[in-house]
């Protein structure tokens, strides 16, 4: 008997366990199946953008393939890819062998086709391109590094015969995961004649959007391998026309001023870094946290000193706050808190491939201190200068003397040496109202002020025929109903999709 009771009570704990089991099961097949079912949308959208040569459709069918990444599994790619390409064509079992085998239970995905939604008899290019596409995100984001590098150098094998505008959003899309793929295995010098040639072949097909891709593609080969003068000439040599994509123009400026820093332009750095801060998405905060690095690093080696609001920014300060220490310490003019600085955090500036420009910052230090001490002491010997400088060499007051005469001549500090003792004499400070500076200050201001409001007239969009009289009531009537009838026509349009 008690037995009996025991097996009753196992077989209740077990019809408990598969009851508790049964919806999460149920849930994971519903996810499944509206993914699924979405893709298939997207397959719409693209086929009727490639049939009306609508290249907006193609955009918003990417647009909606990001949002599905994080749904994408191995199951419903298979399904899709049946669905998309015949089955017995030579692309289907191409792409079929890049996915992971699965166990069965994952790849039980209901693949009965809604009522006017079918399998695609014919292939389009558009679609077997988007199907390479999204299989390539999918290996990326499981890490399988090897098997998107394979499946995106096929893509590109692929895309080198196919020349219609309507692939060229797909195409920039696949150029960018081929050079990722590339990168994180480690191989990026790989690609770099293949990205070359794509280049010029985009260049002869006219393809704008890909030639914007391809250039960043190829800056950002060279900047890997710090091979920065041919950066420069591919970048001064390459046909430069108006941007397509706002992102890929944000990715040039940071390019373009990265390279302008390495060659000591920095005020051209600057403009292109902190321009490439102000254009990118918000959402794009590892980007703009790498802009604001680099504008933080030049805008010291210029001199001047990024206001506090710079390193407070939402979802920054903590990956920023190796550069406010450093700012800090060239603020001061503390040549030791500079150099336990640079130790402390040696790995992240490494890492981010600043370190270099900081070591430029040394003489910024020196000389930041020295114009402190300037204005504390009206004389001061040569030796106190060397010591409050905190320099460490051999001969510090030879070293003093040299820092300070170079300084004198660069007009940073205003003094004079007294070699025969030895001191430093620095001149009284006279009012700087006195001067031009002010003036100097205000035309840069009022400069910027003009320049922001032209800019902002350019932009503006002026009624047709504003200059003119004006309009009888009825010609004003029979306009404001053809405006109606073309936006009437145009939601009728955005509803078929």
């Amino acid at each position: 008997m008690t037995q009996d009771v025991e097996m009753g009570e196992l077989q209740a704990a077990a019809a408990a366990a598969a009851a508790a089991a049964a919806p999460t099961n149920s849930v994971s097949s519903a996810t499944t199946s509206s993914t699924l079912q979405h893709l298939k949308e997207i397959a719409a959208l693209i086929e009727s953008g490639a049939y009306a040569k609508e290249v907006r459709r193609i955009v918003r069918a990417v647009r909606l393939t990001m949002t599905l990444r994080r749904k994408l599994r191995a199951a419903v790619i298979a399904s899709f890819l049946k669905f998309a390409l015949p089955p017995v064509s030579e692309a289907h079992s191409r792409l079929s062998s890049y996915l992971p085998k699965e166990d069965k239970h994952d790849m039980d995905v209901d693949t009965a086709t809604s009522a006017g939604q079918v399998p695609f008899k014919c292939s389009l290019p558009e679609l077997e391109i988007y199907c390479y596409l999204l299989l390539i995100i999918f290996l990326i984001d499981q890490k399988r590094y090897e098997e998107a590098k394979a499946c995106s150098s096929a893509s590109i094998a692929r895309l080198k015969n196919l020349n219609r505008r309507t692939v060229d959003i797909l195409a920039s899309r696949l150029y960018f995961y081929y050079s990722y793929s590339y990168e994180l295995t480690n191989s990026l010098a790989e690609i770099r004649g293949t990205l070359l040639a794509l280049h010029r072949m985009a260049t002869l097909r006219h393809d704008e959007l890909g030639q914007e891709t391809l250039l960043n593609l190829l800056l950002r080969n060279y900047l890997h391998y710090n091979l920065y003068d041919q950066a420069e000439k591919l970048r001064s040599k390459a046909p430069r026309f108006e941007a397509h994509s706002n992102q890929q123009f944000c990715r040039y400026l940071f390019y373009v001023g990265k390279i302008r820093t390495i060659q000591l332009e920095y005020t051209d750095a600057k403009e292109s870094l902190l321009q490439a801060a102000r254009k990118a998405p918000v959402g794009a905060r590892g980007f703009r946290i790498q802009c604001n690095k680099w504008a933080v690093i030049v805008r010291l080696l210029l001199g001047e000193i990024p206001e506090r609001t710079v390193f407070m920014q939402k979802g920054m300060k903590k990956a920023l706050t190796p550069y406010f220490e450093l700012t800090n310490a060239v603020r001061i003019g503390d040549l030791e808190l500079f150099r336990t600085v640079a130790e402390k955090f040696a790995g992240t500036f490494s890492s981010d491939r600043t370190r270099n420009l900081i070591v430029r910052l040394r003489h910024n230090v020196i000389r930041t201190g020295l114009r402190n001490v300037s204005i504390s002491y009206s004389s001061i010997s040569l030796a106190d200068v060397a010591r409050k400088l905190r320099l460490d060499s051999d001969n510090p007051v030879a070293d003093a003397e040299s820092i300070v005469a170079k300084a004198i001549r660069d007009g940073a500090i205003d003094a004079t040496i007294d070699h025969a003792n030895g001191w430093m004499l620095s001149k009284e400070t006279g009012d700087v109202y006195s001067t031009n500076e002010p003036q100097i200050a205000f035309n840069s201001r009022i400069a910027f002020c003009l320049n922001m409001h032209n800019e902002a007239v350019r932009a503006l969009k002026f009624p047709p025929n504003s200059h003119r009289e004006k309009e009888s009531a009825e010609k004003r009537r029979e306009r404001q109903q053809q405006e109606q009838e073309l936006a009437k026509h145009i939601a009728e349009e955005d509803d078929e999709f």
